[in-house]
C-alpha cells in the first residue's frame, strides 16, 4: 500500500511538476521563487494525499494561494524601501505609482483571482477551471468576466490618470 502511494505521488509529481512550475515562475518573474511554490505546494498535497479527491486542482489552488502570499509579501517589502527612500529624497520617483497587471491581479478577490490565474495564466479551460474550483462553469465565466470588468476600469483610470 505504501510502495503504491509513494508510486503514484511520483508520477503525479514527473507528470505536473514542470508545468505548475512554469505557471509559478511567470506570475513570480523568478525561478528560485517558482520551484519554491511549485515544491511547497506539492509538500502540502503530500500531506493530504489521502484526503485530496483532485490532485491538480489541489496543486494550481495551492500554489495559487503561495503566489499571492509573495506577491504580498514583496508588496509590504517594496512599501518599505518606498518609506525609506521617501524619507531621503525630496520626492518620491512617479513609476512607483503605475500599477502593474500583476498588482491589479493581486488585488482581486479570491473569487475572481483564482479563475484568472487559472484560465489566464495556466492556460485551464473553463470545464477544467470549474471541476478545480467547484463552481458551475457559468459562475466561472461570470467570475472571469468581473474579472476583466474590474481590470479594465482600473487600468483605464491608469492610462487616463483620473481618480
Amino acid at each position: 500500500m505504501k510502495r503504491s502511494r509513494e508510486k503514484a505521488a511520483s508520477e503525479l509529481f514527473a507528470a505536473l511538476y514542470p508545468r505548475l512550475a512554469g505557471w509559478c515562475r511567470r506570475l513570480v518573474d523568478d525561478d528560485g521563487t517558482a520551484h519554491e511554490i511549485a515544491s511547497e505546494a506539492f509538500t502540502r498535497l503530500w500531506a493530504r494525499w489521502t484526503s485530496v479527491e483532485e490532485p491538480r486542482g489541489f496543486l494550481y489552488v495551492t500554489a495559487a494561494n503561495l503566489v499571492r502570499d509573495h506577491w504580498r509579501k514583496l508588496e509590504r517589502e517594496r512599501r518599505a524601501m518606498h518609506r525609506v527612500t521617501s524619507e531621503a529624497a525630496v520626492r518620491p520617483h512617479p513609476e512607483q505609482a503605475d500599477p502593474s497587471v500583476r498588482l491589479l491581479v493581486q488585488s482581486l478577490p479570491e473569487r475572481l483571482r483564482v479563475p484568472i490565474l487559472l484560465h489566464y495564466y495556466a492556460d485551464m479551460p473553463i470545464r477544467e477551471v470549474s471541476v478545480l474550483t467547484g463552481r458551475k462553469e457559468g459562475t466561472v465565466k461570470a467570475d472571469l468576466h468581473a474579472a476583466r470588468e474590474v481590470l479594465r476600469v482600473h487600468l483605464r483610470r491608469s492610462l487616463d490618470h483620473t481618480p
